[in-house]
């Protein structure tokens, strides 16, 4: 696994050992940050970050600072390791803590996000698409981005509550991944 572009292009990451983690394969957050777009200077979430490895692929590309959030403690070691051994601990605050109390607590500090990248563990998509409008709705800014990965086999996951203005949905292998793009509707 490793960096795919930016000021880190080609820089290698630990992966949590074992099978709870899922890493988000290049390929896949290649074409994710393909669709995104630029993202300069956002402020960015990410939910069930294991390894880190979205984050930070996001911070090599320009965005501001992120927000990397796991309840496992060796995810949260390694995504704390690899932030450091790409000279990024600064930009990054790791959160371990399960996803729902943890965007509570942003929200409660004032939490602001341009980007969201949720990878949540397959078995628990539909359960946390369910609750995104409630939880992450607030922490998101007027025109932000929600990004999910899950399934292949599963819908395209539909989050009530949040004000999507246009979506795109990719599947790559066993992998969807579905762009929310976040504003007022008309």
């Amino acid at each position: 696994m490793r960096i795919v572009a930016g000021t880190h292009r080609g820089r290698r990451l630990r992966a949590p050992a074992g099978t709870a983690t899922r890493p988000t394969a290049d390929r896949v957050r290649e074409a994710v940050f393909s669709i995104i777009g630029p993202i300069d200077d956002l402020d960015v979430l990410d939910v069930f970050a294991g390894s880190g490895a979205l984050g930070l692929e996001a911070l090599s590309r320009g965005a501001a600072t992120a927000v990397l959030i796991d309840d496992s403690p060796r995810a949260a070691a390694v995504a704390r390791a690899n932030a450091e051994q790409l000279g990024l601990a600064e930009r990054v605050r790791i959160v371990r803590r399960d996803w729902r109390p943890a965007l509570a607590a942003e929200r409660a500090a004032g939490g602001s996000f341009g980007l969201c990248l949720l990878d949540p563990p397959y078995s628990l998509t539909d359960r946390v698409v369910a609750g995104l409008g409630t939880l992450l709705g607030p922490l998101m800014t007027a025109s932000g981005t929600v990004v999910i990965e899950h399934s292949a086999a599963l819908s395209p996951p539909d989050p009530k509550g949040l004000e999507i203005t246009s979506r795109t949905d990719r599947t790559y292998g066993d992998t969807a991944v579905s762009v929310l793009r976040l504003g007022p509707t008309r």
